[in-house]
């Protein structure tokens, strides 16, 4: 009897077998020829999940005005379940591609093959592209060396295409079947037919009842300012070496990441967490339940430390300057017609917060995809984040560090007096000569000065020769002490540039005659030229540290995290010091003087003497063997006995440093005009 009873069981368990083999033999063949999911079971409902991306976290400024935020949209999506329950597939693509050309809509295809004749495969595909194309023909088991020609003869056999069809009509639902395929074998999200369509199209295509096409709600990223483009950045998808890391984090490889600027900064922050949502079909393809298995949450909002109206302000002033002294120049001379672009920073001295980054030429994040183009090619590379990325000579401001390293290092007294000769011949018999720049320009001197007096005028001479007995050892002790040539610890990447010593020269020009370090390059540094070169954001930096006597803080772009909701408070922003440098009170006292005579009635005079906060600056003019006008720049603190706010500006091919006062002052307008106890023009002067 048992001996019976097991045949039978044997017997039933092959045929069940069988059974199941030839359905899954069927269910096989369906998809290949319908598509995912083509065996969907018309008797009862079917339940499938994908996805459902977070909401992005906006982007504030300091005082919570909105920079970038996420819009509500809708995009049209076409879910495999639910289309294959109905009429022909390739008819249903047909009307649907029909229906949004009539609408002016334009459709999603990311099959890396031309859309026109002769069909080949694109040029510059994107990773994913080429990534989902590799899982395709993977699943398909087909030869991935085959011509693009090949492989749509090869997809409109698959597929059933109608030889009647045109090669156009062709290629376009081949386009949305292979997206339908890839729903499958690469494992991703409802097809996005349609982004971010308007409520007539949504209405007009929804109201077909196209089994399995949907309105999916969704976000799209939008820039509510055209300023600060450099610092904001953009997002897009993941590029093939980031791949690994992200899938590591839970992204899918669809995903719209942050690559550059603070987008990128705080990826962890804006990104959210992306849920799982259900959808139940049933035998007609119809939805009749839709549910979250996980709820996505948003991201957190960035609050920055950008002040967006003085951000806008940094940038409009510097447009003005530079697009004036293209049509006027400036001076007797009337030099900087060729002037280039240029960048704006300030910095929260007690914080180091950023509170503007300008840059000059800029861009509009907005149009920027559409721009890409034309904007790679300009000339003047409106692209790239000068106020961090860029090092360049800062020339006269950088005389407090020689100001300094004489006091301190030498020993000099600040008020030991130097007769300005014009021509500087201590290594003449070298063959080296240099020039003060008054001598060089009209042939006068600055006769016998201090070193207050030195900085007010920024004579070379005077800086030559306490620059030469002080030594490069001092100037590079100095200036590493302030900063210079020392990255900030900004969150978005900055350029370190580098400090004229010997260490410094024997690198750039190794296995060269120019890798030796002589007296006349000391000379050269001591008025920052040679091979010191520093991005604006450390040039703020280093004024910042100047103006707090020595005190180097941590520069920072972030201000506060918020929850989605506004509801909490996750992190706000903590001063740190990165390094103190012990700056003399004789030497404290020296550069503030001087700084504060240059802006009142030396070389920065011009927009900043009458200023109702007492303001010290410094201007500079640098040589960069380019050909043209000089660089100009300029740093200042304010209020200069209780600094709060310190700025530096730089231009290329900008010719004069005073110049740029003018922006300073715009910039500091902005700064001051919510505060009123400030400091008056008269206060007497403290020591730091």
């Amino acid at each position: 009897m048992d001996r019976i009873t097991s045949k039978r069981f044997t017997a039933l368990f092959l045929i069940v077998f069988l059974v199941v083999a030839v359905f899954l033999f069927r269910l096989l063949k369906l998809q290949q020829e319908e598509g995912n999911f083509g065996a969907l079971n018309r008797g009862t409902n079917i339940a499938y999940q994908v996805p459902v991306p977070a909401a992005r976290g906006d982007i504030l400024d300091r005082n919570g005005k909105v920079m970038v935020s996420s819009r509500a949209s809708y995009n049209l999506t076409i879910a495999n379940l639910a289309f294959f329950s109905g009429k022909g597939a390739n008819v249903q693509i047909q009307e649907l591609l029909e229906l949004c050309d009539s609408l002016s809509q334009g459709t999603i295809d990311t099959l890396p093959i031309t859309m026109d004749k002769p069909y080949a495969y694109l040029e510059n595909p994107t990773y994913t592209q080429k990534s989902h194309l590799s899982t395709y023909l993977d699943w398909k088991n087909w030869d991935a060396e085959m011509s693009a020609k090949n492989l749509l003869q090869r997809m409109k056999e698959l597929y059933r295409i109608p030889e009647e069809w045109d090669d156009d009509l062709a290629r376009r639902v081949i386009g949305v079947r292979y997206e339908l395929d890839l729903r499958y074998c690469a494992g991703l999200s409802n097809y996005i037919l349609c982004a971010d369509v308007s409520t007539d199209v949504l209405a007009a295509v929804l109201e077909k009842g196209i089994a399995g096409v949907s309105a999916e709600a969704t976000t799209i990223r939008t820039y509510e300012t055209t300023a600060a483009a450099h610092i904001l950045g953009f997002i897009g998808p993941i590029f093939a070496e980031e791949w690994d890391s992200y899938k590591s984090q839970g992204y899918t490889m669809d995903a719209l990441v942050g690559k550059d600027g603070v987008e990128r900064a705080f990826e962890e922050y804006l990104r959210g967490t992306g849920g799982i949502q259900t959808t139940v079909v049933d035998e007609h393809g119809q939805v009749v339940e839709t549910y979250y298995v996980k709820e996505p949450v948003a991201g957190q909002d960035v609050s920055l430390t950008i002040d967006l109206d003085m951000q806008i302000a940094a940038e409009e002033t510097l447009e003005k300057v530079i697009l004036d002294l293209r049509e006027n120049g400036t001076g007797t001379k009337k030099e900087g017609k060729d002037a280039v672009g240029g960048a704006a920073v300030a910095i929260e001295i007690k914080t180091g917060e950023v509170l503007a980054a300008a840059n000059y030429p800029t861009f509009d994040l907005a149009t920027m995809n559409r721009d890409y183009n034309d904007l790679l090619a300009d000339k003047e590379n409106p692209l790239l984040n000068r106020a961090m990325t860029m090092p360049y000579q800062p020339g006269s401001i950088y005389k407090m560090v020689t100001s300094i390293a004489a006091i301190d290092e030498d020993g000099a007294s600040p008020h030991r007096e130097i007769t300005d000769k014009g021509v500087y011949t201590y290594y003449a018999d070298q063959g080296y000569t240099c020039n003060c720049h008054i001598w060089t320009s009209s042939r006068t001197t600055h006769g016998t000065i201090d070193l207050m007096e030195a900085i007010s005028c920024s004579c070379n001479y005077y800086f030559y020769e306490v620059g030469r007995e002080a030594g490069i050892t001092a100037l590079d002790k100095v200036a590493a002490g302030l900063g210079l040539g020392e990255k900030t610890g900004v969150e978005i990447y900055e350029e370190r540039g580098t400090r004229a010593n010997p260490e410094t020269r024997k690198f750039l020009y190794a296995g060269t005659d120019s890798e030796n370090w002589y007296g006349a390059d000391t000379l050269q540094a001591s008025i920052g030229q040679s091979d010191n070169a520093f991005t604006p954001l450390q040039m703020a930096a280093y004024c910042a540290t100047l103006a707090s006597g020595g005190q180097r803080m941590k520069t920072t772009l972030l201000h506060s995290r918020i929850s989605w909701d506004g509801t909490e408070l996750l992190y706000t922003h903590t001063p740190e010091v990165l390094a103190s440098y012990p700056i003399s009170h004789a030497a404290k006292q020296a550069v503030l003087d001087g700084m504060i005579l240059a802006a009142n009635e030396g070389t920065a005079s011009t927009y900043l003497k009458n200023y109702p906060v007492l303001v010290a600056g410094k201007t500079g003019t640098a040589q960069h063997g380019s050909g043209g006008s000089d660089n100009a720049s300029f740093i200042c603190f304010a209020p200069a006995h209780d600094p709060q706010i310190a700025i530096a500006i730089y231009v290329e091919k900008g010719a004069q440093g005073g110049n740029l006062g003018q922006i300073a002052r715009a910039m500091l307008d902005v700064y001051f005009r919510d505060k009123t106890a400030l400091p008056s023009q008269g206060q007497e002067s403290t020591p730091q």
